[in-house]
């Protein structure tokens, strides 16, 4: 897997139009300041197209970590990294200096110039389906979520719903997106059901879906779900 902002910096050189973000940033793997600065450049450098995507890493990542020398605490403390990396990101891209002084982290002095195209602020995507915290986290101060597809998909809604309520969020402010791998079939044989469940997602609330594109044959499965699903999605 290639590294992501290397990536996404390519990426916005070569693009005019897509919105560029990691799906989503461990915690831990960069330093706030530095991942305030990596996203603020992306912005700069692609006119006003960057977000931010952060989550406190899936356990199965911890190999890659360790492999790497890269920091990977317990659940709870990367909570804790996740809500004061949030909050660092937040105040340099407000244009505060004053010092930072967290749990974890302590910056003298959160200077972020230039600042971003974008205004206020790269919206901040935070991943993960937690109900106690990460769905908190969004309420309080995300611009998105990203959730999994499952059957308590709904249920997840609800919870952030009533986060919304408690935090004083306008919960249709903040962006819904789900993961769904994207398989058209091997002769678009499943664009049909593929459709069915993205209008289901909309009816309850999802504004936007995510996800791989399967199959053997990629650029084929693209065609097939520029003309069979896109088209039509843009409909809904």
């Amino acid at each position: 897997m290639l590294e992501a902002y290397t990536t996404l910096g390519y990426l916005a050189a070569a693009t005019e139009r897509v919105e560029l973000l990691a799906l989503v940033t461990s915690v831990g793997y960069r330093e706030p300041g530095l991942l305030a600065k990596m996203v603020t450049t992306l912005d700069v450098l692609s006119e006003g197209r960057a977000a931010l995507g952060i989550g406190i890493g899936a356990p199965f990542i911890i190999v890659e970590a360790r492999g790497l020398g890269l920091p990977f605490p317990p659940v709870v403390e990367r909570f804790e990294r996740l809500e004061e990396t949030v909050r660092i990101c937040l105040q340099m891209w407000s244009g505060d200096e004053k010092p930072f002084t967290g749990r974890h982290y302590r910056l003298e002095r959160t200077l972020n110039s230039p600042t971003t195209v974008r205004r206020p602020h790269p919206p901040i995507l935070i991943g993960g389906s937690g109900e106690q915290k990460t769905l908190r986290l969004v309420a309080e101060y995300g611009n998105a979520c990203n959730l999994f597809h499952g059957p308590d998909l709904r249920h997840k809604l609800d919870v952030l719903r009533r986060h919304c309520d408690r935090a004083g969020r306008d919960y249709d402010q903040i962006e819904k997106t789900v993961l769904l791998p994207f398989d058209p079939g091997a002769r678009g044989e499943n664009i049909p059901v593929l459709l069915a469940e993205l209008r289901r997602l909309d009816r309850i609330g999802i504004d936007h879906v995510i996800g791989p594109v399967r199959g053997p044959d990629q650029h084929a499965a693209l065609e097939m779900l520029g003309e069979g699903v896109v088209t039509e999605a843009l409909h809904f």
